[in-house]
């Protein structure tokens, strides 16, 4: 099976990743964790606001007339 240029370049791309630098894979990973940390925030903060909202919110719901 022959390799092309296209599989030759992935190859280097994985490799350099890998093995280029200190700690490349951790560096990617720990922005990674970072970034869910920050979006679980975000959902958390939106669920309050939510909930604050419908605190204050106004009863608007039509009475039933007792016949």
């Amino acid at each position: 099976m022959a390799l092309g240029p296209w599989q030759i370049a992935i190859i280097l791309v994985i490799g350099v990743l890998v093995f280029g630098g200190r700690g490349k894979i951790s560096a990617i990973m720990g922005d990674f964790g970072k970034g869910i940390t920050s979006f679980r925030k975000g959902l958390k903060e939106g669920v309050e606001d939510v909930k604050d909202a419908a605190d204050e919110a106004l009863d608007v719901t039509p009475k039933k007339d007792d016949k």
